[in-house]
């Protein structure tokens, strides 16, 4: 109706880590007040679990909003980071009763399961809705994807769903396209490295960037040659606890360079480090080739290639995964990682009516399968 504004919608987003929890505040997508609120290590470790800490990271959370002069009235809906959940498809979920017993039960001691609970300990009282969005265990692989070789060890999806998403989402719309329309490949460069093949809105091919698949990483092994692994766990020189470090932690640069900051390497090759420079290409090509791989998942049918992620603001890594893939599809950059504002987004699609909120039931549907 003339003369009519339109409603502006107040989120409160939560995302909690091991030791802070990140919080900001969004007039629809405008972010107009943030923090890192720190949490005293000594003071978490005498917690038995993360889930004890629910009340103290609150308390810190509510005398945010009043620092920041935000009445908790204003708000519009709260927004957590998901955590470790079943395998589901992706989306903004509720909240509820059933999706908190599943993030106490399946999210173990990672706290970003911490990111739903905040959100409805904070909105119950406000009687607004709570949400979280394309979690890391978001799951929508194509069931022939699911295949290894050996039925014991089946294929699980665990990426950067909520980062691979949201960027996938502006490349659509940079392209004048909506993500559901189009196929894009989304490679993540960060600490850990996932490459999504994303037909249509669903990311239907993607390595498990967190147990040992796809390229390494500044941290992580990646894919290694199996009996090469086997021989080495039963070498008697590491311990099950030290292997798995390996591969999550100190493998890819750490294992060949001592650092995972891409910084450093970019300085060392600048200097004239042969070793440090063969390093980082062979990670681009290792980026590239899974690219490529991705690729075929695709049937070769791809609008984009997108990097994103914090390692994406290395040109050098850039340039050389873009030298090799530039053949299949344009190659689109969005460096960094916005997952406040990829929480933010993905409420403000429920909240206005563009996006349906999903609930997740303790049986993953039969489009994510199991895993």
């Amino acid at each position: 109706m003339k003369g009519e504004t339109a409603r502006v919608f107040v989120q409160l987003v939560i995302n909690p880590g091991s030791t802070s929890t990140k919080v900001a505040v969004f007039n629809d997508d405008e972010m107009v007040a943030s923090r890192n609120l720190a949490h005293d290590a000594e003071m978490l470790a005498q917690f038995p679990s993360i889930f004890h800490q629910l009340e103290l990271r609150y308390e810190h959370v509510m005398r945010f909003l009043e620092a920041s002069g935000i009445r908790p009235s204003s708000l519009s809906a709260v927004m957590g980071r998901g955590g470790v959940l079943p395998p589901s498809e992706g989306g903004t979920y509720v909240v509820d009763e059933e999706l908190v017993s599943l993030l106490r039960s399946s999210g173990g001691g990672h706290a970003s399961s911490l990111g739903g609970l905040l959100a409805r300990r904070v909105a119950e009282p406000l009687g607004i809705p709570a949400f979280i969005a394309d979690p890391v265990t978001t799951d929508e692989l194509d069931d022939v994807s699911r295949y290894t070789g050996l039925p014991e060890a089946p294929r699980v999806c665990i990426f950067h769903a909520l980062n691979q998403k949201a960027v996938a989402r502006r490349a659509a719309a940079d392209l004048g396209k909506k993500y559901e329309e189009i196929n894009l490949i989304v490679a993540h460069l960060g600490g850990g490295i996932s490459v999504g093949g994303h037909r249509r809105g669903r990311v239907v091919e993607v390595a498990n960037a967190l147990k040992g698949e796809g390229p390494f990483s500044p941290e992580r092994s990646g894919l290694l040659p199996a009996t090469g692994l086997v021989r080495l766990c039963f070498s008697g020189r590491y311990t099950k606890e030290e292997i798995l470090k390996l591969i999550n932690g100190k493998g890819g640069l750490v294992a060949y360079l001592g650092t995972n900051s891409l910084r450093d390497v970019d300085a060392a090759i600048d200097a004239g480090d042969q070793h440090a420079a063969l390093c980082l290409e062979a990670m681009a090509y290792q980026v590239a080739k899974e690219i490529g791989r991705v690729a075929c998942a695709l049937a070769g049918r791809v609008d984009a290639i997108v990097l994103t992620g914090g390692a994406a603001h290395c040109s050098r890594l850039v340039e050389w995964i873009s030298q090799r893939v530039k053949f299949i599809a344009p190659v689109m950059v969005y460096p960094g990682e916005e997952e406040m504002r990829a929480l933010a987004e993905a409420g403000l699609r429920v909240l206005a009516g563009h996006e349906r909120p999903k609930r997740m039931s303790a049986r993953p549907s039969s489009a994510s399968g199991t895993a």
